[in-house]
């Protein structure tokens, strides 16, 4: 980074009917993020190798005054921001992680490194966390209490980057933690609001097939055909959503990876399938999952053949406080107007690792709308994804009225 770092002070205004602080933004805070957001959609780094992002990020924060911590799982780190008055102490989170996609865009800031592209937004993510960092480090003397905002590796992969951060302190004495996510489905200047449950639970499974033999496509009755077993297999588990579970309750499973054969001619002794299963309802959770086993185990028993069949627990669901809630809808309100909110009417059967936090903390996760024309449309993990930055400074508002409202007001009180 080149800027020099502000000379005025933040401006910090209260509402006076509803007596919640609000925060205005130095005038030179979106030049910064476009420079930064930039920098980092042109040097993305897969999960847990976020070296040069984190030095980076660590780099500009200690330029501006903030002690930033030594490395939490691996790449990750946060700063405090303490205030000058007591109060309770909550979270930020930023994500750091590009994803293992080639950026097919044609801008200034096209990812500059093959086969790696921030496609799911973790490069806005990161800007609006340091312009968060900066606007509350700077009214520092109007909070009340403490406000860390965390950078976290490896949202993407599994096992999750938030694991080790959580195993190594970050949440220590914190009442509660926001995030934020870009959403390409939502316009400009709007947030997207969800009560209750945001994103589905997700987890891994891999199933393998394993004869213990070859044998000739022309007489695959003299052999254990693995191709054959393992596709009637992957039907069957298709067929058991809605069959075994309520179909009123939303649930997906997919295969993804299907691994056999090297030869046209030679039926392979082990074939390899994985895929993912994704849940509202923790019910049907443990229930797919008994199911599957229990098919493996026929099947294996059917076909003479030995199947096996792993399963790695991956992300509960994002489930939001309603007091969180509430107030991010009262501060949007009060910082831009009521058709600003979007009421999302479902949840996404996409996961986040934030619920890893919620484990141990209550937390909100809200949705900030970044599409404005085709080229800020593409879905999420898009080879061409992009966003528009006029999303950015106002969201960096937003949040950090949002934390220090929640320390003034004792929103968990």
């Amino acid at each position: 980074m080149t800027e020099a770092p502000p000379k005025r002070t933040v401006s910090f205004q209260t509402n006076g009917a509803a007596s919640r602080p609000l925060v205005r933004l130095h005038a030179s805070l979106p030049k910064l993020l476009h420079i930064l957001r930039c920098w980092l959609h042109a040097h993305p780094e897969l999960g847990f190798q976020e070296m040069k992002t984190a030095q980076h990020l660590r780099e500009i924060l200690a330029k501006r005054g903030l002690r930033v911590s030594e490395p939490l799982g691996g790449t990750g780190f946060y700063v405090d921001i303490e205030g000058a008055h007591p109060g309770p102490s909550i979270g930020y989170r930023a994500e750091m992680d590009g994803l293992p996609v080639q950026d097919l865009k044609q801008t200034p800031y096209t990812s500059e490194h093959a086969g790696v592209m921030h496609a799911c937004g973790h490069d806005a993510h990161m800007a609006i966390a340091v312009g968060v960092a900066l606007t509350l480090h700077r009214v520092r003397r109007q909070l009340h209490g403490m406000v860390r905002v965390f950078f976290q590796p490896n949202e993407e992969g599994a096992p999750s980057g938030s694991v080790p951060m959580i195993r190594e302190g970050v949440l220590d004495g914190l009442e509660a933690a926001y995030c934020i996510h870009v959403d390409p489905t939502l316009h400009v200047g709007t947030y997207g609001l969800v009560n209750g449950i945001v994103t589905a639970s997700s987890d891994w499974f891999r199933v393998r097939v394993c004869a213990p033999t070859t044998g000739h496509s022309a007489r695959p009755h003299q052999a254990k055909d693995t191709i054959w077993i393992a596709t009637l297999l992957l039907q069957q588990f298709y067929q058991l959503l809605g069959r075994i579970t309520d179909a009123r309750n939303p649930a997906v499973l997919t295969v993804c990876i299907f691994n056999g054969g090297t030869a046209y001619n030679v039926v392979p002794c082990e074939v390899e399938f994985e895929g993912s299963l994704r849940f509202l309802n923790e019910d049907d959770r443990d229930r797919v999952i008994h199911h599957m086993q229990r098919t493996v185990e026929q099947f294996a028993a059917l076909h003479d053949v030995k199947i096996h069949i792993d399963f790695r627990s991956g992300l509960s669901s994002v489930v939001n406080d309603a007091r969180m809630v509430s107030h991010v809808r009262e501060t949007i309100r009060l910082l831009f107007t009521d058709s600003a909110t979007v009421n999302i009417p479902v949840p996404s059967m996409g996961s986040e690792d934030f619920a890893n936090y919620l484990e141990y903390i209550p937390g909100m996760l809200l949705r900030v709308g970044t599409r404005s024309t085709r080229h800020t449309s593409f879905p999420l993990h898009d080879a061409h994804f992009d966003i528009d930055e006029h999303a950015l400074a106002p969201t960096v508002q937003l949040m950090s009225s949002v934390l220090m409202g929640h320390l003034e007001q004792r929103i968990l009180a």
